[in-house]
């Protein structure tokens, strides 16, 4: 999904999960079974169309043309498929509420859904089952669910802050020349005043290195008091490894 919270700083991303776990789900809501909600899926006869989403009800009745009979979503109507929402499949085996083993990636991609449907869409109440009890309070389940959700979201604002501090480089391959690594002020659409230099990176807990560019004056990162520090960047951080047979300050490198 597009890289949603970009930049922001992980308080804000705690305050706007836990403001969106909070929003519009008070204890009055209404709780419907399984077997009532299958109800709503828009047919004629039908009380209406609701789907379900970390076993939130929403009324969808405005997006019907999607979410109605023949519409290309309608799978995801009368039920919780919050597992389809993470993994595309949209299979009968897909169309679960079972979350369990989905990565960071794909936990941020409900999150994502949650807050569209809780802006786009009314919500009807709580479907008692995996996520919410018979009287409507949150099951370990869902507590595990937000928790790992509110990880990712926290984890996304690292690497997003990771990756203005050390934007990718340029490659490029050619059978004649072999690899050629440069940084500029765009490389690894990360825009700045300054282009820096190509190094390799070397992430604790992972195999291999990537290029990235490394600011080569002025403070380290997240220092503003050059006089304390050499003028050198980040050249000095410790996961960082020079490329063999390169200029230490050249902008590009051919391997």
């Amino acid at each position: 999904g597009v890289a949603m919270w970009r930049g922001a700083a992980a308080g804000l991303l705690c305050l706007a999960a836990a403001w969106l776990w909070g929003r519009g789900f008070e204890p009055r809501a209404r709780l419907l079974s399984a077997a009532e909600l299958r109800r709503y899926r828009g047919a004629p006869g039908e009380p209406g169309l609701y789907l379900a989403l970390l076993g939130r009800v929403f009324d969808v009745e405005r997006g019907r043309k999607h979410y109605g009979p023949g519409g290309a979503y309608s799978g995801l109507a009368g039920r919780d498929a919050t597992r389809a929402f993470a993994s595309g499949d949209f299979t009968p085996a897909g169309l679960v509420d079972n979350v369990s083993g989905l990565s960071p990636p794909e936990l941020l991609s409900i999150h994502g859904w949650l807050s569209f449907y809780s802006n786009n869409y009314e919500p009807v109440g709580k479907l008692v089952g995996r996520f919410y009890d018979e009287n409507g309070v949150p099951t370990e389940t869902l507590r595990e669910v937000e928790a790992a959700i509110e990880e990712a979201l926290q984890f996304q604002a690292e690497s997003e802050q990771k990756k203005q501090q050390f934007p990718p480089c340029n490659s490029e391959w050619s059978s004649a020349k072999g690899t050629r690594f440069w940084c500029s002020r765009q490389s690894g659409g990360v825009h700045r005043d300054w282009a820096g230099v190509p190094r390799k990176l070397y992430s604790p807990g992972s195999q291999g290195s990537r290029c990235v560019c490394v600011r080569s004056s002025g403070p380290p990162w997240g220092h503003t008091d050059s006089s304390q520090h050499s003028d050198r960047g980040d050249l000095d951080n410790p996961h960082l490894e020079q490329y063999k047979g390169c200029h230490p300050l050249a902008e590009q490198c051919i391997l």
